[in-house]
Protein backbone atom coordinates (compact mmCIF):
# COMPACT_ATOMS: atom_id res chain seq x y z
CA UNK A 1 0.00 0.00 0.00
CA UNK A 2 1.30 3.45 -0.88
CA UNK A 3 2.05 5.95 1.85
CA UNK A 4 2.06 9.71 2.24
CA UNK A 5 4.00 11.92 4.63
CA UNK A 6 2.15 14.97 5.93
CA UNK A 7 3.54 17.94 7.80
CA UNK A 8 1.60 19.58 10.62
CA UNK A 9 2.32 22.46 12.96
CA UNK A 10 2.60 21.45 16.60
CA UNK A 11 -0.87 22.89 17.23
CA UNK A 12 -2.36 20.94 14.31
CA UNK A 13 -0.69 17.75 15.44
CA UNK A 14 -1.96 18.25 18.99
CA UNK A 15 -5.50 18.77 17.65
CA UNK A 16 -5.22 15.65 15.52
CA UNK A 17 -3.94 13.64 18.46
CA UNK A 18 -6.75 14.86 20.73
CA UNK A 19 -9.50 14.13 18.19
CA UNK A 20 -8.14 10.68 17.42
CA UNK A 21 -7.82 9.86 21.12
CA UNK A 22 -11.36 11.12 21.77
CA UNK A 23 -12.64 8.64 19.19
CA UNK A 24 -10.38 5.84 20.41
CA UNK A 25 -8.54 5.69 17.11
CA UNK A 26 -5.01 6.05 15.86
CA UNK A 27 -3.97 9.35 14.35
CA UNK A 28 -3.23 7.54 11.08
CA UNK A 29 -6.72 6.03 10.90
CA UNK A 30 -8.37 9.32 11.84
CA UNK A 31 -6.36 11.31 9.26
CA UNK A 32 -6.99 8.71 6.55
CA UNK A 33 -10.74 8.79 7.10
CA UNK A 34 -10.78 12.61 7.21
CA UNK A 35 -9.03 12.80 3.85
CA UNK A 36 -11.31 10.19 2.28
CA UNK A 37 -14.38 12.00 3.61
CA UNK A 38 -13.16 15.25 2.03
CA UNK A 39 -12.52 13.50 -1.30
CA UNK A 40 -15.91 11.82 -1.29
CA UNK A 41 -17.68 15.05 -0.33
CA UNK A 42 -16.10 16.94 -3.24
CA UNK A 43 -17.15 14.17 -5.63
CA UNK A 44 -20.69 14.24 -4.22
CA UNK A 45 -20.93 18.01 -4.59
CA UNK A 46 -19.63 17.83 -8.17
CA UNK A 47 -22.13 15.11 -9.10
CA UNK A 48 -24.95 17.06 -7.47
CA UNK A 49 -24.02 20.22 -9.39
CA UNK A 50 -23.73 18.32 -12.67
CA UNK A 51 -27.16 16.75 -12.16
CA UNK A 52 -28.61 20.20 -11.43
CA UNK A 53 -27.13 21.66 -14.62
CA UNK A 54 -28.45 18.74 -16.66
CA UNK A 55 -31.94 19.16 -15.21
CA UNK A 56 -31.88 22.94 -15.72
CA UNK A 57 -30.77 22.66 -19.34
CA UNK A 58 -32.85 19.60 -20.24
CA UNK A 59 -35.39 21.52 -22.32
CA UNK A 60 -32.74 23.51 -24.18
CA UNK A 61 -30.77 20.34 -24.92
CA UNK A 62 -33.93 18.66 -26.19
CA UNK A 63 -34.64 21.55 -28.57
CA UNK A 64 -31.05 21.63 -29.81
CA UNK A 65 -30.97 17.89 -30.52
Amino acid sequence: MAGLNLRFTEEELDSLRQRAEAEGRSMQSFAHDAVMTAINERARLFNEAAAHVLRASEELNRRLA
